[in-house]
């Protein structure tokens, strides 16, 4: 009862807010990309604007209105911190000559239906990104149908003077380009998008050996831009940053602007971030959360990565949640591409990513290249004695899975650990 009475007077306080400073909002949801895509938006818009984003993961019904207020961690349940929150909306509300920013730059979260329509009925928005459609939270959903349905909100409320920003490589995004009254920009590697990325390349580091970052280039209007992204193994990362440099053009920022910003954005923690792993070996931290579709796309970069004759890449993968009636069918078919992408050696964490285990092993996979663990401490000790110079790790797993652990256990520098990995705050901790 006290959550449902505190969660009313956040969205009452947001709303008014909102109508009385009238920032810009650029929405972001989908089922995966929406926070890698919130920080390159975010960084292309603050190279000219005033512009504030979510906190972290704010990104619900809580988070969402404690942003706008303009608060950077929740008080959780602490009185005194909810006190200084509602002091601090009222300040806005009441206060005159308050400067406040001029645009919004909100990730947007579906857990269950009507998400998304009770956050952009608190934050209308001008611009609405939708990143990429997708199994994930299946088990409130039920279908792609309904979660399509869910998402395509951020785009077919907006206004005839909007913007929607679609992925054009995601088919169920382009499904939905007729719901909106909004122009609609496109973007993708995928020709035909209005912001077409080609010519990827992996950009290695002469002293260490290992990919550093990606090159390629834009083609926007007939003019093409080289872009360059530091630290940055993963294709599906190229997609945020065009959204980037997409919502940049809606605000006159030309792609030479947007892309120098870009260069000196890093992915955030757990966002297949290259760490340096024990015995000289490179981890991909890909652990913030997992779906079946990311999972998959991260074993093909780990498969893609060149290592030295004789050196290993393994894929440690836990449990996948929140799936529902597509749990075993997708921790199956993740182990078939585990086989099928020929990674040396499978480490699973979890009663559901045994099945990834079975099929990978029916798949082909030697069983003596195969291990599982109830936990990911336990995983993290083994992987610690098995590798060697040379070898490549994934780690990808839900976040209540915390395999942010076996990280911790193997990287070079564990020292380090609260500034490159997730979930590393004293509520967790």
């Amino acid at each position: 009862m006290l959550k449902k009475i505190l969660i009313k007077i956040l969205r009452n306080l947001s709303k008014k807010i909102i109508q009385k400073f009238k920032p810009d909002v650029v929405g972001i949801t989908g089922s995966i990309g929406k926070t890698s895509s919130k920080e390159a938006i975010a960084a292309v818009l603050g190279s000219r604007f005033d512009v504030r984003h979510n906190f972290k993961n704010y990104n619900n019904e809580i988070g969402l209105p404690l942003t706008i207020i303009g608060i950077e961690k929740s008080p959780g349940k602490s009185l005194v911190g909810w006190i200084v929150v509602f002091v601090q909306a009222l300040k806005l509300l009441l206060g005159k000559n308050i400067e406040y920013p001029k645009i919004l730059v909100l990730e947007m979260g579906a857990d269950k239906p009507g998400d998304i329509e009770y956050l952009v009925d608190i934050a209308p928005c001008k611009v609405g990104v939708l990143t990429y459609i997708s199994h994930a939270h299946t088990e409130y959903f039920k279908t792609i149908k309904k979660i399509a349905q869910e998402k395509r909100v951020i785009i077919s409320h907006l206004k005839a003077n909007g913007f929607a920003i679609l992925n054009y490589d995601n088919s169920l995004v382009m499904e939905n380009k007729n719901v909106t009254k909004a122009q609609v920009v496109t973007y993708g590697l995928k020709e035909g998008a209005d912001l077409h990325a080609t010519d990827v390349n992996v950009v290695i580091d002469t002293k260490t050996g290992w990919p550093a970052g990606l090159n390629f280039k834009v083609n926007y209007k007939g003019s093409i831009i080289p872009i360059y992204l530091g630290g940055v193994i993963a294709k599906q990362l190229i997609s945020s940053a065009l959204a980037g440099l997409a919502v940049g053009t809606v605000y006159g920022i030309n792609l030479v602007e947007g892309g120098q910003t870009l260069a000196g954005l890093r992915p955030l923690p757990g966002h297949l971030c290259l760490i340096p792993g024990i015995k000289n070996s490179l981890i991909i931290d890909d652990t913030y959360n997992s779906s079946p579709e990311p999972t998959i796309t991260a074993l093909e970069t780990l498969s893609g990565i060149r290592i030295k004759e004789g050196a290993q890449r393994y894929a440690v993968l836990a449990d996948m949640l929140e799936l529902g009636p597509e749990m075993l069918n997708a921790h199956r078919e993740v182990g078939l591409r585990v086989a099928e992408y020929g990674i040396d050696f499978l480490i699973t964490v979890g009663e559901a990513s045994k099945n990834t285990a079975l099929a990978a092993r029916e798949a082909g996979l030697d069983e003596h290249h195969i291990a599982s663990f109830a936990d990911s401490v336990a995983a993290g000790k083994f992987l610690q004695e098995k590798l060697h110079e040379g070898d490549v790790v994934l780690v990808k797993g839900s976040q209540s899975m915390r395999m942010e652990k076996v990280v911790k256990e193997v990287m070079a520098e564990p020292e380090f650990a609260k500034d490159l990995l997730v979930r590393q705050d004293i509520e967790w901790n």
